[in-house]
């Protein structure tokens, strides 16, 4: 059942032996966010695609982080957080390519029969659980506009 909450742990430990201290510190942040969200959730672990969720989360604070500090001209900050994103990307599906999504788009407009922006919501209903963990929303819903203007 939850496979990758049981891989993260052993990947703590393994972290632990090696003392590797940036994915110790990474691991055990995610390992703490996917516990606080199984008490709010009333369970006593998450399933893999709520541990997907966890980890998405984490990652978009981190690229989030990574932008501001690379604006801000503070390179030192911005390298660690690259190193953390990357420790998290190794638990995530991989990231579908601008060619890959623009055809799921292009699908799911013709799907949905959308023609004009106002019609957004219906495309991201249709699209969002195709590309859920596998593509960021903003960009699914940016290329989306775009096609539809």
């Amino acid at each position: 059942m939850a496979m990758l909450w049981d891989k993260l742990s052993q990947d703590i430990v393994t972290a632990m032996k090696a003392k590797d201290e940036l994915a110790l510190l990474v691991l055990r942040m995610a390992k703490a966010s996917m516990t606080n969200t199984a008490i709010e959730k009333k369970k006593d672990r998450l399933d893999d695609a709520e541990v997907l969720e966890v980890l998405a989360r984490q990652m978009k604070q981190r690229k989030e982080s990574f932008d501001s500090f690379t604006q801000a001209g503070r390179a030192e900050l911005a390298q660690k957080e690259q190193a953390e994103m990357a420790i998290l990307a190794r638990y995530l599906p991989a990231q579908l390519s601008t060619a890959e999504l623009e055809g799921l788009v292009k699908a799911a407009i013709q799907e949905s029969g959308a023609k004009v922006k106002a019609d957004l919501g219906r495309v991201m209903a249709v699209l969002m659980p195709k590309v859920k963990g596998k593509a960021d929303g903003k960009a699914v819903n940016q290329l989306i506009q775009s096609l539809l203007a």
